[in-house]
């Protein structure tokens, strides 16, 4: 604004040097001139009428001076008075700043008592017109558990279809399930397709380093939903506020004690909240308080299971959608081949298999990109640059094929997937086995068959080298674990009976601090006994094995020097054809007198692509000891362990 009149500002005259000036003034051409006491600005008129303007000296020297009296110029010496914009100028800027600066502070401050005061309202995200597009189409699988969230969306867009046989609808889901199998997803599609304002709030925005604020927006969050009518309220990671009240290290907690106080009262207090329903989800409903979890508050536990064969199948179609499959991707062995694995593990799974695929140079995503997909999300990276020796390797291939050899005899025991001695993860070597069917129960003799597989590679390694390795140390952990659930929880032994004494798990926050042995000395001791015999037993069970099938061993382990990974239908055949051979060199005579096969270079196995025959390895079929043992711990695939059957 102060620009302004400078910048339109126009000047007409004639601008001329000093020197010409004084020229103009001797020969008689200039009529007057205006001189500036202030920097010297000169202004005049010629004698023709022209305007014009110069610059000199702030006082003229006296022979100007005498010049200009001799052509009679009529000289005028003025002093210019500044504006009153040009005077207030340097009083208003300083002001102008000072205003400014206080401006701002006012309204940094006022932002701050804003935000204070609006503290204790709630975070919850309202869903109304612009909801998720998630829909129960995109939730596959899980058909129960959509039909009881269907009854809920379904009473409030039509509650007159319920209230004429006099049916009220639960006032609270809890969806209760392991990470992983979507359970904030079927809530995403509960918003999607609700045709009531959907609120959604996590747990832990409800707490904040004031107290009082998590009860504060609690009731701020059930005002806004009685203000809508009919409202669903999802607050996912329930167990933030809900955890059991008067528990845990030093008591509890007062600002989230407060703030289940004060959930419970809108849930079911002395006001009515008809017309809204409460959603949760959580996967630690143990820790829960009772008083959460009453009729009246939360009716109905909707439990979200970790999904079966059918499910998976239908979850891997809905996650290939987009994806470009391979005529050889059959997903009915994607799903049979991953029990166990949540709805995320499997988006993971299909994710990772395309990025096999991208790196391959694949223009579609093949079955080989899955198996090597399932591995990596399974075991872990394929180390390629860890270097072992050929006697390392050895002690690998009779170790893994001593899971194999096993896991392929015994009749209750899963069959054999594939088997690798490529270190991967934190293994050097692997035996995957995949069951058959789902199962949900476990017999005594299918935890007794995966016991002598567990123990298999370590009979191998005494069988053959004479020696045992650190090799087993995964293997004897899962055995000892195993046992010991079979003697002290489902009731497996003969000498303890019946009885279920607990697991020695890790303390979940809520729940006691300190587990008691709740029995005594002597019982401790005769568990310990029990599980002594059966890991003799299974062990004495796994060495009989191995030496009835020891010409098997040796074809198993040479493949695997061969061709580092086989897979389960390579090692059935390797071990029908072992039989064949022991019942060939029996009927020839050739037989060895301890039952074993002669291994000769002309007994090696056929490889599976070609069958061609190649010498066979040094196996030290007579025991003789090896010093070459390997340097870490060889492992299977966790999915191998059984879980504990259902109660």
């Amino acid at each position: 604004m102060f620009l302004l009149p400078s910048l339109f500002s126009t000047d007409s005259r004639t601008k001329i040097p000093y020197s010409d000036l004084r020229e103009k003034v001797a020969a008689g051409q200039v009529e007057e001139i205006t001189w500036s006491n202030d920097g010297g600005d000169i202004d005049g008129t010629l004698t023709d009428g022209t305007e014009f303007s110069s610059n000199g000296p702030v006082e003229p020297p006296e022979e100007d001076l005498a010049l200009f009296r001799d052509h009679d110029v009529e000289v005028e010496f003025s002093n210019p008075q500044p504006s009153i914009l040009d005077s207030l100028l340097p009083i208003l800027l300083p002001i102008a700043f000072f205003i400014g600066i206080f401006w701002l502070l006012q309204r940094r401050a006022q932002s701050q008592m804003g935000s204070i005061m609006s503290i204790g309202r709630s975070k919850a995200k309202t869903y109304s017109t612009e909801r998720p597009g998630t829909t129960f189409a995109d939730v596959a699988g899980y058909e129960g558990v959509k039909q009881e969230i269907k009854e809920v969306v379904d009473f409030l867009k039509h509650p007159e279809r319920f209230a004429e046989i006099g049916a009220r609808i639960p006032k609270g889901v809890l969806l209760v399930g392991p990470p992983g199998t979507g359970k904030t997803l079927i809530a995403r599609a509960v918003a999607g397709e609700a045709g009531v304002p959907f609120l959604s709030v996590t747990g832990s925005d409800f707490m904040e380093m004031f107290v009082g604020v998590g009860a504060s927006r609690v009731r701020d969050l059930f005002q806004s939903a009685r203000k809508m009518g009919r409202a669903i309220i999802f607050v996912d990671e329930i167990d933030s506020i809900g955890r059991k009240r008067g528990a845990g290290l030093g008591g509890g907690h007062d600002e989230r004690e407060q703030t289940l106080n004060q959930m419970l009262s809108e849930m079911d207090g002395f006001e009515a909240t008809e017309g809204i329903v409460m959603m949760a989800a959580t996967n630690r409903p143990d820790i829960l308080d009772p008083a959460l979890l009453r009729p009246g508050r939360f009716d109905r536990q909707v439990v979200v299971p970790l999904p079966e064969l059918a499910d998976r199948r239908a979850i891997l179609e809905v996650h290939c959608k987009s994806k470009r499959l391979a005529a050889d991707v059959d997903l009915d062995l994607v799903a049979r081949g991953t029990p166990g694995m949540s709805g995320a593990d499997l988006a993971n799974l299909v994710n990772e298999a395309a990025l096999f695929a991208v790196r391959a140079g694949h223009d579609e995503i093949r079955a080989v990109d899955f198996e090597q997909a399932r591995d990596r999300v399974l075991m872990g990276q394929r180390r390629e640059s860890m270097a072992l020796s050929d006697a390392e390797k050895e002690v690998i291939a009779y170790h893994e094929a001593g899971h194999a050899v096993c896991a392929a005899v015994l009749p209750n025991a899963d069959p054999v997937h594939k088997v690798t001695i490529l270190p991967i993860g934190m293994a050097l070597g692997v035996t995957q086995q995949l069951p058959v069917d789902e199962k949900h129960i476990y017999r005594q003799d299918y935890i007794e068959d995966t016991l002598v597989v567990r123990m298999g590679g370590r009979c191998a390694e005494e069988l053959v080298f004479g020696v045992i390795s650190t090799g087993a140390n995964n293997d004897l952990v899962g055995s000892t674990e195993l046992a010991r659930k079979m003697v002290a929880e489902w009731g497996m032994s003969s000498r303890v009976g019946p009885m279920a004494w607990g697991s020695s798990g890790q303390v979940f926050l809520g729940e006691d601090l300190i587990h008691t042995r709740d029995y005594s000395d002597e019982t401790a001791r005769v568990i310990d006994e029990e599980v002594n015999r059966i890991l003799r037993e299974q062990e004495e069970r796994c060495r009989q094995l191995l030496r009835e099938h020891r010409h098997a061993l040796d074809l198993v382990a040479r493949a695997l020097l061969e061709h580092e990974t086989i897979d389960g239908s390579e090692v059935t055949r390797l071990i029908a054809l072992a039989a064949e051979r022991e019942r060939a060199g029996a009927g020839a005579g050739n037989g060895s007198d301890d039952g074993r096969p002669a291994t000769t270079g002309s007994e090696a196995p056929s490889s599976t692509a070609t069958g061609d025959e190649r010498p066979a390895a040094e196996a030290g079929a007579g025991g003789e000891p090896r010093d070459a043992v390997p340097d870490e711990a060889l492992s299977r695939s966790p999915r191998q362990a059984p879980p504990p059957p259902p109660t």
